[in-house]
């Protein structure tokens, strides 16, 4: 896996803390540097983000959970790629 470890960055965010982790990926606390905002960073673990078909299944579940509108679903803020890892951002 990539683990990302407090105190690193993945782009514009800082990494606060691992949240965490299952089969198909490691979950983060982050601030974002741009919004000023805490957020929720899912990463791709590296033996999966070389696979098309995992990552075309990744951006399936970020467009499927940004049309939903749920209180107990976290709101998608995007989905992003930096330096190799693809990450999707949502709220805390």
């Amino acid at each position: 896996m990539v683990s990302l470890i407090a105190g690193s960055r993945l782009g514009s965010y800082d990494i606060l803390a691992a949240i965490g982790a299952g089969g198909m990926g490691e979950v983060y606390r982050a601030r974002d540097r741009k919004l000023d905002r805490d957020v929720a960073i899912k990463i791709l673990p590296e033996a999966l983000a070389a696979d098309p078909e995992r990552i075309a299944r990744f951006e399936r579940e970020a467009k499927t959970l940004a049309a939903l509108n749920q209180p107990h679903i976290a709101q998608i803020y995007g989905l992003e790629e930096s330096n190799g890892v693809s990450a999707l951002r949502a709220a805390v």
